[in-house]
C-alpha cells in the first residue's frame, strides 16, 4: 500500500479524526458520569442524614430516646445498602452507629471521625484498607443539644460503574477504529476509482493519439471541472501539433520546387566552358549542399506525412526475407569501409506492413550502423520472434552512443556527435523516420549502446494474424 497516496492519507485522516473525537467524547463522558454519580450519591446521603435528624428529633420529643438505635436500624437499615450512619453528640460520644454492611466491606467503626463545621458539608475519608468513603456531614440541634450526623457510602460501586465504562471504550474503540478505517478506505476507493480511470486513460495519451480524451465523470464536482479543463487543454495541444505538422509538411513541399530549380541552374552552369576551376569547385560544392538539403526536406516530408496519419499500404510480408534482401543490397556500401555485414533470419516471420516503409527502416538502420562503425568492424542483422512479436535487430561494434544521448537519438535533428554527423552527411532524421514508421505500424524501437563497444537497434512489430 502506498502510504503517500491520496486514498491512504484521506483514510488515515478520517480514521484518526474519528478515533480522536471518540476518545475525547469518552473522556468527557467518563468525567461527566463520575461527577454525576458522586453528586447523586451525596444528594442521597444528605437526604438520608436529614431524615435521620428528623427521626431523632421525633424520638426525643416523644421521650422514646432509649429505643432510638433499634428504631433507626429498622427504618433506615444502612447496613443493607452498603452505607453507614453515625450520630455523635457535642462531646463526641456516638449516640448511634450503624452495623457492619451486609457485604462486609464497610465497617462503620473503622471510618475516621470528621471535624464538624457550622454548616452541612461534603468530605471523603479512607478506611485502613485504603478504600474511599464519601461522607456527608449534617449538624443539627434538638432541645438545645447539638448533634452531628454522618452518612457515608463506599466509592467502590461508583468505581465499578466507571470501570465498566472504561472497559466498554477499551473494547469498542479498536472495533470502531477498524470499522472506520475499513469503511473510510472503501468510501475513498469508490470516490477515487474515477481518478484511477482518468489516470489510466491519461497514460495512454501521447503525441500519436492526441485526439483521445479523458473520461468525464458526471458528478458536478471539482473532479468533473478538472477533467473538462484537461480535455480542453488537450484539444488546444492537438490543434498546435496539427498546425506544426501541417506547417512542416507545407514548408517541405514548398521548398522542393525552388531546390529543384536551383539544382537545375547549378547543373547548367557546370556545362559552361568559360568557368574557372575554382568556380567549378564552388558550383560542385553548392550542388552537394543542395542535394543534402533536398534529402533533408524529403525526410521531413516523410515524417510529417507519417505523423499526420498517412495511409500505409499494409500487406502481408515476410520480415526476415525483407531484411535479408535489403542487407544484401547494402553489402556494397559496407564493403567500401571493409565492414563485415552478416545476417540471418527465421523463416515465416509474417507481418502486415508497407514494404517500402519497412525496407526504409532496414536501410536507415544499416546506413546508421555503417556510418558509425570503423573500418574493419562488423554488423549483424537478424530477424526472429520474441514474446509474440516480430523482432528485427541491427547490431554493430562501432563507436557507440554516450549514455546521456540514448534518450534523444530518436528526436529530430539530434546528433550525439554533431561534427562527425555533419561530415558524414547525416542530418539527424534517419532514426526519427524509423521511429515514425514503427509507430505507424503499431510497433516500437529500442536502443542499447555502450561507448567503444557498439550499438544494438531492436524493432518490435506485431505478427500478422493467421
Amino acid at each position: 500500500m502506498n502510504i503517500r497516496s491520496l486514498r491512504f492519507c484521506l483514510t488515515a485522516w478520517y480514521a484518526g479524526l474519528l478515533v480522536c473525537v471518540v476518545a475525547l467524547f469518552g473522556t468527557a463522558v467518563y468525567f461527566g458520569l463520575e461527577r454525576y454519580l458522586e453528586k447523586t450519591v451525596r444528594a442521597a446521603l444528605s437526604e438520608q442524614a436529614r431524615a435521620v435528624g428528623e427521626e431523632i428529633n421525633e424520638q426525643i420529643t416523644e421521650n422514646r430516646f432509649p429505643s432510638l438505635v433499634k428504631h433507626l436500624n429498622e427504618k433506615f437499615a444502612p447496613h443493607l445498602n452498603a452505607r453507614f450512619i453515625r450520630v455523635t453528640d457535642a462531646s463526641g460520644t456516638a449516640v448511634y452507629l450503624s452495623k457492619l454492611s451486609s457485604d462486609g466491606l464497610l465497617d462503620p467503626s473503622l471510618v475516621p471521625r470528621v471535624h464538624p463545621e457550622g454548616e452541612e458539608y461534603s468530605t471523603e475519608v479512607f478506611l485502613p484498607n485504603g478504600k474511599r468513603v464519601l461522607v456527608q456531614v449534617v449538624p443539627f440541634s434538638v432541645s438545645g443539644k447539638k448533634y452531628i450526623i454522618e452518612a457515608g457510602s463506599l466509592y467502590a460501586p461508583l468505581e465499578a460503574v466507571l470501570d465498566g465504562l472504561i472497559a466498554i471504550f477499551a473494547l469498542g474503540l479498536p472495533v470502531l477504529a477498524a470499522v472506520a478505517i475499513g469503511g473510510g478506505y472503501f468510501l475513498m476507493r469508490r470516490a477515487l476509482i474515477q481518478v484511477d480511470e482518468i489516470t489510466i486513460q491519461a497514460e495512454r495519451i501521447s503525441s500519436d493519439n492526441l485526439s483521445a480524451r479523458l473520461p468525464v465523470p458526471a458528478t458536478g464536482d471539482e473532479l468533473e471541472r478538472l477533467t473538462l479543463a484537461l480535455n480542453r487543454m488537450m484539444s488546444r495541444l492537438e490543434d498546435a501539433f496539427q498546425h506544426i505538422n501541417r506547417f512542416s509538411a507545407d514548408v517541405s513541399h514548398e521548398l522542393r520546387t525552388p531546390l529543384t530549380i536551383l539544382r537545375g541552374e547549378l547543373e547548367a552552369l557546370v556545362h559552361h566552358e568559360d568557368l574557372s576551376p575554382g568556380l567549378l569547385d564552388q558550383i560542385g560544392s553548392a550542388l552537394e549542399e543542395t542535394e543534402r538539403l533536398r534529402t533533408i526536406i524529403d525526410q521531413l516530408l516523410v515524417i510529417s506525412r507519417l505523423d499526420a496519419g498517412d495511409v500505409l499500404q499494409k500487406v502481408p510480408l515476410d520480415l526476415g526475407r525483407l531484411a535479408l534482401s535489403t542487407a544484401e543490397q547494402m553489402q556494397v556500401v559496407a564493403e567500401e569501409k571493409s565492414i563485415k555485414l552478416s545476417y540471418s533470419a527465421e523463416p515465416g516471420i509474417q507481418v502486415e506492413g508497407d514494404p517500402s516503409r519497412l525496407k526504409q527502416v532496414v536501410v536507415n538502420l544499416l546506413d546508421n550502423a555503417i556510418r558509425y562503425t570503423s573500418e574493419g568492424g562488423s554488423i549483424f542483422v537478424s530477424a526472429g520472434r520474441r514474446n509474440g512479436s516480430a523482432v528485427l535487430t541491427v547490431a554493430d561494434n562501432g563507436t557507440g552512443i554516450p549514455p546521456e544521448a540514448l534518450s534523444h537519438v530518436f528526436e529530430r535533428f539530434y546528433r550525439a556527435d554533431k561534427a562527425r554527423s555533419r561530415y558524414s552527411g547525416g542530418a539527424g532524421l534517419g532514426l526519427s523516420i524509423v521511429n515514425a514508421i514503427c509507430t505507424a505500424h503499431r510497433g516500437e524501437i529500442e536502443v542499447s549502446s555502450a561507448e567503444g563497444v557498439g550499438t544494438t537497434m531492436t524493432v518490435l512489430l506485431p505478427l500478422a494474424k493467421n
